[in-house]
């Protein structure tokens, strides 16, 4: 049973799948560890920590080629996922619905893929959820990048040359990343105002100090996923969003759903009743962004107000969001190995949920829908905000 561990091939994404820390627990379910070489380097982690750890190094070629488990933390390069080996299994966070072409490579190779983006919100996942361990980076991240960008100090400060407020932070979006963006802001000092569309989230965001915007008809769904508004109640939420914004010296946007584009909740219009010097900060960037103005691969000024792009902020912190990422992998692993082998359960309720391809198809209906290789999707898929 041969994991092998391979290095990122985005040379933005220093992130590593395991580290050192991790080896054992791979070791005593009866796996060998093999590390692509330079895999931890970024993260800081060197060759000889993994050495040290119990695994073996390898070069570039024998991590993709000669091994029965692939953990990545985004799918590697079209060139290396070509030379996977038929019926490998791969775990990693593969972008389901949205990264179809990956999908497809994987499904040619008759690779068993798990995505960490589909293990569901259940109690038993939650070691697994690796959305959540980075968006709760992410959201730290968020406000570090506003505080740095933004034309105003965070905190009250009171000076014998006068005083200063406190900023306005505005957080879009309850879900981790938000909860933690909220609860960073306000460690700053800043004054933090939050919206999300379920109900559930006011008392999440109140316990942190901050102020929950309530929209009637809006702010009301049951549930731990939110969903989408429909025309007529997101025109509600920007409307009401409006004047908070408006105020804001900066605006963090989290709000996302699994599988589909972000919703746009921040309008033009909206951004242009803000001040100059204030800065709009759009975490789902990649997937649309909240934001009509995000650009995703570069930061836009619009009447002296910044809109910047802000996708994956976890791997601006490699070493932190690989430890945690690396404790979902084992987790996920753990589940498949039985009596020292890899055995693929889809009937747990874990295992199979986490599924995007199996013997030659795409299993993930929006995925497969996306794809082209189902004409209409068989369930659906409701995520929440990041």
């Amino acid at each position: 049973m041969r994991l092998g561990i391979a290095r990122s091939d985005d040379p933005d994404d220093g992130r590593v799948a395991a580290v050192p820390d991790s080896i054992p627990r791979y070791l005593d379910l009866g796996a060998t560890v093999r590390v692509e070489s330079g895999a931890g380097v970024a993260a800081g982690y060197t060759d000889e920590a993994y050495r040290t750890a119990g695994a073996e190094i390898v070069d570039a070629e024998s991590v993709i080629t000669d091994v029965d488990v692939l953990a990545v933390v985004s799918a590697p390069s079209p060139q290396r996922l070509a030379r996977l080996p038929e019926g490998v299994v791969v775990i990693g966070l593969l972008r389901p619905v949205h990264a179809t072409d990956v999908a497809r490579h994987l499904a040619e190779r008759r690779a068993t893929a798990l995505a960490l983006e589909l293990v569901p919100r259940i109690s038993r996942a939650q070691s697994l959820d690796a959305l959540s361990s980075q968006a709760g980076i992410a959201g730290y991240k968020a406000v570090l990048l506003a505080a740095n960008e933004v034309d105003k100090l965070f905190p009250l400060s009171m000076t014998a040359a006068g005083t200063i407020r406190p900023a306005n932070v505005v957080v879009l979006g309850a879900g981790v990343a938000g909860l933690q963006a909220v609860a960073t802001a306000r460690r700053l000092g800043a004054a933090v105002k939050a919206n999300d569309v379920r109900a559930a989230a006011a008392d999440e965001v109140a316990s942190l100090g901050a102020e929950f915007v309530h929209i009637p008809g809006v702010t009301d769904q049951s549930g731990d996923y939110a969903q989408d508004l429909g025309a007529g109640l997101a025109e509600a939420q920007q409307e009401a969003l409006g004047p908070h914004v408006a105020e804001a010296d900066a605006v963090i946007c989290t709000a996302q759903i699994p599988g589909r584009p972000a919703p746009r909740i921040l309008t033009a219009s909206m951004v242009a009743a803000m001040r100059p010097g204030s800065v709009v900060i759009d975490l789902p960037a990649e997937d649309g962004g909240n934001c009509e103005l995000t650009d995703p691969g570069r930061t836009t000024e619009h009447d002296g107000v910044r809109v910047i792009p802000a996708p994956q902020l976890a791997r601006t912190l490699p070493g932190e969001a690989s430890a945690l990422y690396a404790r979902n992998v084992a987790e996920l692993f753990a589940l498949l190995v039985v009596d020292g082998a890899v055995s693929v359960d889809v009937e747990d309720e874990v295992v199979g949920a986490t599924l995007l391809t199996r013997d030659g198809e795409i299993v993930h209906p929006p995925t497969a829908e996306a794809a082209g290789a189902i004409d209409a999707p068989t369930d659906t898929d409701e995520g929440g905000a990041l």
